[in-house]
C-alpha cells in the first residue's frame, strides 16, 4: 500500500515538474520593451501603431500558444540619459526584444548594452547609414536605411543637371552621416555638396539666431539646390525663415527628406503656403486592402479622436510588433525557451548605488535575433524581407511636390529601377534597368510657381561683372590681342570661341576682360592659371590655355575648343622637288634588268621567227628596228599588222604581262612620289630629337620646358627660349637650335608663313586648349555644353578658318610624310631635259643629213652667161635650199636619179664620140 502511495506521489510530482517546465517555456506575458518620446510626433505615432498591433497579437491566443505580448513603453522625453536608464529598466525585468530608440545617437549607446545581454534592439526611425549590423550586429533597422535615402536624392540632383548642391542638417550622428552617404553618392555621379551647413542640435535650437545666420551665409552662394535633412521642428523654423528671407522664390531649390512628408501626413499644424514647389520624399508603401483597412482604422478609432493624422511610421510600428511577434512563435514552435540569467561579467562589478547583477541576460537572444532577420511576411508596409547584409527588400520612397496647399506625387525612386511615374512594384518581375533612358519624373512646380527647372546655381555677389583673365601676348596674336592698345578690348580666336559659347548659354554672363603681363613678352601661363584659385584676381582665365595635369589639379577647364599637342618642327628639303625625280620608282639595277629583258625578248623573237617571217629577213639594221619596234611596242599596246608565228605570240603576250605589272609599279611608285610630300631630315621626331646633343628651341611662357625637362629628361642647358615666330625662322635658318618644341596650333600658324621648315614625326602629347574656371564651376559645365554645340553646327570650325587658315606658301606647308600636294615643274624637269635634248640630238642628225645631201646632190647652175653679183647668188642659194628641204624626199631621190642616169649616158655619149673621133677615116 506504501508503494502504491509513493509512486502517485512521484507521479504527480513529475506531473507538476513537467507543468512547470512547460510554463516556463510559454510564459503567460512576453514583454517587449519601446523607447520613444511620447511627446514628439513619432513617439505618439508609434504609441498608437504598438497599442494596435499587441491588441491584433493578442486577438489569437493561439498565435503565441496561450501567451500574451506586452508592449511596454518608456517615455524618453527627447532626453538621451532617460533613454538609457529606460533601457536598463527593461533589462531587468526580463525583455525579450526592445523598439527603439528613436534617435541614432541614442541607437549608437543603447546598441552596446544590446551586444552585451544579448537582447534584440529593433528601431525604424534610427536609420543612419553607419549603423553597421558587423558593428552592432543585435541592431536591426526594419525601414530603409537613410543610405537609399540619399541615393534617390543624389539620382533626383543627376536628373535635373545640377551639380552642385547646399546640405543644412543638424550636427547629430543621424542628420551628420546622412549627408556624409549624400556626398559619397553625388560623387560617385560627378557631382558634390558645396557646402555644409551645420545647425545645433535639434533638441537646444530654441530660437532661428543660428538658422537665419547659415542661410544668409547660403544667400550669397552660388548654389541654389539646397537639402534638408533634419527634424521636423528645425525643418519648419528653416523653411519659414527662408521665406522671410525671400528664399523660396524663382531660381531656387529646395528638397526635404522624409521629415517633411511625415508632417504633411500627420496633419500637424504647417503654413504650406510659404513651401509652394518644395520638393519631400516619403517611405512608399504599395497600397493594398490591409493597410486601407488600417488608415480607416486609424482614422475612426486608434487615434481616440487627436489631431495626428497617420504617417508611414506607424505603419512600419505596426509592423515591427509583428516581426518581433513572428520571431518569438517561430522560437517557441522550435522547442526554445525564454530564460535569462544573470551576467558573469556585470555581476563582478560593485557599486555603492548601481545594481548591475540585476541585468538579465537574455539566453536566446541570438535565436531570436536569427528568426526576426529571417522573417517574411506580408505587413501594411508591402513585402517584409531582410537582404543578407540586413537592408530591406526594395527599398523605395514617393517623390513629392508641394503645390498650393496641396500634395502632388511626381514619381517614385527605388532601389531597383531608379526614378519613374509608376510605381516601383511594377517593375519587380522585370530585370533591373538604371538606364538613363529610363528614368522619369513628372512635371515640377518650382518655388516661386515656375514651371521651368532651375539651373542650381547664380554667380557669387550677383550683379558683379565676371572678371575674365587674358594673356597679353607679345607674339602669335592671332590668338589672343589687344585692340588698337585697348585697355580692356580684346580680339582674337580664343575670344571669338568663348563668345559664340557664351550667347549660347540660356541666361547672361556680364563679364569684362583683364590683361595679364605686360605685352612685351608672353606672360607665364601658370601664374596665370593660379590667379583663378585665388577668387580674387579673377573668376576665369580665356586664352590659348593648355589643359595639362598641374593645371587640371586646381581649375576645372571646359571641353577643349581645339585639339593641341607638342611637336617638332626642323628644317627640311623635299625630296619631290628633284628633278630626277621620275627615276625613283625604280633602282639602278631595276633600270638595268628591264632594259636587258627588252633585248633578251627582242632576241628570242627574232630567232623564232627568222626563218619563216619576211619581216625579221633583209639587212641586219633592219632586223634590228624590226626587233626593238616589236618589244618596245608591247608598252603602247601599239596593233601591227605584221603577224607572228604561235610561239612568238605566246612570247609576246607574255612579255606584255610582266610589261603591264611593271609600268603599274611604276605608274603608282612615281605617283606616291610626285604627290606625297617627301621630306629629308637628320631630325624624325622626338625620338631622334632626345639621342641628339642639338639645341631645342621653345616658346616663352609655354609649358613645353618644363614639359622637356621634367619628363622628356632633357638638359635644360641645350634648351633656348624664343618669343615670336620670327625668332624660330632666324633661329632654326643660322642653326642656332637644331629643331624647336611647342605646341600645335602655334606650329600651324608659324609653317604657313615659314615653308623651308616641317614638322617631323608625330604630337608626342595629347591636350587641348580650354577655359579655366574655379574647381566644381557650374559654369565650366555649361560652357563645355556650349564648346559642344559650336562643334556640331559648324561654327566653331567657321572661326577656326576666320583667324588660323591661311598660309603663303605655294603649296601646303610642314605636312609630314604622307600629307598630299600638288604637282610641279620642278618635279619633272628632268624629264622634260631627257626629252629636249633627244629632239635637239634628232634634229641636228636629221639637219646633218639634209646639208650633206643638199650638197651632195645640188645640180650645177648651167647657165653662166650672166654672173650673178655675190650677194644675189647667196640669196639664190638659200632659196634652192629651202626649196630643197621643202621638197618631198622621194622626189628629190628620182630626181638625183634621173640626174645620175642622165650623167651616165652623157658620159657614155661623150666616150662614144670620143672613139668614133679617134677610128680612122
Amino acid at each position: 500500500m506504501n508503494w502504491v502511495l509513493w509512486s502517485f506521489v512521484i507521479v504527480l510530482g513529475g506531473g507538476l515538474l513537467l507543468s512547470e517546465g512547460a510554463s516556463s517555456s510559454r510564459p503567460p506575458v512576453i514583454k517587449v520593451g519601446a523607447i520613444f518620446g511620447l511627446n514628439t510626433m513619432y513617439g505618439e505615432t508609434a504609441n498608437i501603431a504598438f497599442k494596435a498591433a499587441e491588441e491584433d497579437v493578442n486577438s489569437d491566443p493561439s498565435f503565441l500558444g496561450g501567451s500574451k505580448l506586452q508592449i511596454l513603453m518608456n517615455d524618453a522625453k527627447r532626453s538621451g540619459f532617460l533613454s538609457i536608464m529606460g533601457a536598463l529598466q527593461f533589462m531587468e525585468t526580463n525583455a525579450v526584444a526592445i523598439i527603439g530608440p528613436q534617435t541614432s545617437i541614442m541607437a549608437h549607446v543603447l546598441s552596446h548594452l544590446a551586444n552585451e545581454l544579448t537582447v534584440p534592439m529593433l528601431s525604424f526611425t534610427a536609420l543612419d547609414p553607419t549603423l553597421s549590423p558587423l558593428q552592432f550586429p543585435f541592431f536591426v533597422q526594419t525601414a530603409p536605411s537613410d543610405l537609399f535615402l540619399m541615393r534617390a536624392i543624389a539620382e533626383m540632383i543627376t536628373y535635373y543637371g545640377w551639380s552642385d548642391v547646399v546640405a543644412l542638417y543638424n550636427d547629430d550622428d543621424n542628420s551628420r552621416n546622412g549627408v556624409t552617404a549624400l556626398g559619397d553618392e553625388l560623387e560617385e555621379r560627378r557631382c558634390r555638396i558645396s557646402y555644409k551647413a551645420v545647425l545645433p542640435l535639434d533638441v537646444v535650437i530654441t530660437s532661428p539666431v543660428e538658422i537665419i545666420e547659415e542661410l544668409t551665409k547660403i544667400r550669397g552662394m552660388e548654389s541654389r539646390v539646397i537639402v534638408v535633412n533634419t527634424f521636423p521642428n528645425t525643418g519648419k523654423m528653416i523653411l519659414k525663415e527662408a521665406e522671410r528671407l525671400g528664399m523660396m522664390e524663382k531660381g531656387y531649390v529646395w528638397i526635404a527628406t522624409t521629415w517633411l512628408s511625415s508632417l504633411l501626413d500627420s496633419n500637424l499644424p504647417l503654413d504650406t503656403k510659404l513651401l509652394n514647389g518644395v520638393l519631400t520624399l516619403r517611405l512608399h508603401t504599395p497600397e493594398s486592402r490591409k493597410k486601407r483597412d488600417f488608415a480607416a482604422r486609424w482614422k475612426n478609432k486608434l487615434s481616440n479622436n487627436k489631431t495626428i493624422g497617420l504617417n508611414v511610421y506607424g505603419l512600419y510600428a505596426y509592423d515591427t510588433v509583428w516581426i518581433i511577434a513572428r520571431a518569438v512563435k517561430t522560437l517557441l514552435e522550435a522547442g526554445g525557451n525564454l530564460s535569462f540569467s544573470n551576467d558573469a561579467k556585470l555581476g563582478s562589478l560593485k557599486g555603492e548605488t548601481l545594481n548591475l547583477s540585476a541585468l538579465s541576460r537574455f539566453d536566446q537572444g541570438s535565436q531570436l535575433l536569427d528568426y526576426i532577420v529571417h522573417t517574411k511576411m506580408s505587413g501594411l508596409t508591402g513585402p517584409v524581407q531582410f537582404h543578407p547584409d540586413r537592408s530591406m527588400l526594395h527599398p523605395s520612397y514617393d517623390i513629392i511636390n508641394l503645390v498650393d496647399n496641396g500634395v502632388h506625387q511626381i514619381g517614385y525612386w527605388s532601389n531597383y529601377s531608379g526614378l519613374s511615374i509608376v510605381p516601383p512594384e511594377s517593375f519587380y518581375s522585370k530585370p533591373p534597368n538604371h538606364s538613363s533612358s529610363n528614368q522619369d519624373l513628372n512635371s515640377v512646380t518650382w518655388p516661386g510657381r515656375s514651371s521651368i527647372t532651375p539651373r542650381g546655381w547664380v554667380f557669387r555677389n550677383n550683379g558683379r561683372r565676371l572678371r575674365i583673365g587674358v594673356p597679353d601676348r607679345a607674339s602669335f596674336k592671332d590668338f589672343v590681342s589687344r585692340v588698337n592698345g585697348s585697355s580692356n578690348k580684346v580680339q582674337g580666336y580664343c575670344i571669338d570661341v568663348f563668345e559664340a559659347a557664351v550667347k549660347l548659354l540660356s541666361y547672361p554672363v556680364p563679364h569684362e576682360f583683364i590683361f595679364f603681363g605686360d605685352g612685351l613678352t608672353n606672360p607665364n601661363y601658370n601664374e596665370l592659371v593660379n590667379k583663378v584659385t585665388t577668387g580674387v584676381d579673377f573668376d576665369a582665365v580665356v586664352g590659348d590655355i593648355a589643359i595639362v595635369t598641374k593645371r587640371t589639379k586646381i581649375v576645372d577647364f571646359t571641353q577643349p575648343y581645339i585639339e593641341s599637342g607638342l611637336v617638332v618642327v626642323a628644317p627640311v628639303t623635299r625630296l619631290n622637288e628633284n628633278p630626277w625625280a621620275f627615276l625613283r620608282p625604280f633602282t639602278l639595277p631595276m633600270w638595268g634588268v628591264t632594259a636587258s629583258f627588252f633585248v633578251i625578248v627582242g632576241a628570242a623573237i627574232w630567232i623564232l621567227e627568222h626563218r619563216i617571217n619576211d619581216e625579221f629577213r633583209g639587212p641586219p639594221r633592219r632586223q634590228i628596228i624590226t626587233i626593238l619596234w616589236f618589244t618596245f611596242s608591247t608598252m603602247f599596246f601599239s596593233h601591227r599588222e605584221t603577224t607572228v608565228s604561235t610561239l612568238g605570240r605566246m612570247v609576246l603576250l607574255i612579255w606584255l604581262f610582266v610589261v603591264l605589272i611593271i609600268t603599274s609599279s611604276y605608274t603608282a611608285s612615281l605617283t606616291s612620289i610626285l604627290t606625297v610630300q617627301q621630306l629629308n631630315s637628320p631630325i624624325k621626331g622626338v625620338d631622334t630629337l632626345i639621342s641628339s646633343t642639338g639645341r631645342i628651341g621653345f616658346q616663352v611662357g609655354s609649358f613645353a620646358e618644363n614639359y622637356m625637362t621634367d619628363e622628356l629628361n632633357i638638359a635644360r642647358s641645350r634648351l633656348v627660349p624664343l618669343a615670336s615666330p620670327e625668332e624660330y625662322a632666324n633661329a632654326l635658318q643660322n642653326g642656332t637650335v637644331a629643331a624647336i618644341v611647342d605646341e600645335r596650333p602655334y606650329i600651324d600658324l608659324f609653317l604657313s608663313d615659314y615653308c623651308k621648315f616641317a614638322i617631323r614625326g608625330q604630337e608626342f602629347t595629347r591636350c587641348g586648349w580650354g577655359f579655366a574656371f574655379p574647381r566644381d564651376s557650374p559654369l565650366a559645365v555649361d560652357m563645355s555644353t556650349a564648346i559642344l554645340g559650336l562643334s556640331e553646327t559648324g561654327e566653331l570650325q567657321k572661326i577656326h578658318d576666320k583667324w588660323l587658315s591661311k598660309s603663303n606658301c605655294s603649296s601646303p606647308h610642314g605636312s609630314q610624310s604622307g600629307d598630299s600636294e600638288q604637282l610641279n615643274v620642278h618635279s619633272f624637269w628632268g624629264m622634260f631635259l631627257v626629252v629636249g635634248i633627244a629632239c635637239l640630238v634628232a634634229l641636228f642628225i636629221h639637219f646633218f643629213k639634209i646639208v650633206r645631201d643638199f650638197c651632195k646632190h645640188t645640180p650645177e647652175v648651167v647657165e653662166e652667161e650672166a654672173i650673178p653679183s655675190p650677194k644675189a647668188s647667196r640669196l639664190t642659194k638659200l632659196q634652192t635650199f629651202l626649196a630643197f628641204v621643202d621638197e618631198k624626199e622621194e622626189d628629190t631621190k628620182r630626181r638625183f636619179k634621173r640626174k645620175r642616169n642622165n650623167d651616165l649616158s652623157m658620159n657614155a655619149n661623150s666616150i662614144i664620140s670620143r672613139s668614133a673621133s679617134r677610128r680612122p677615116i
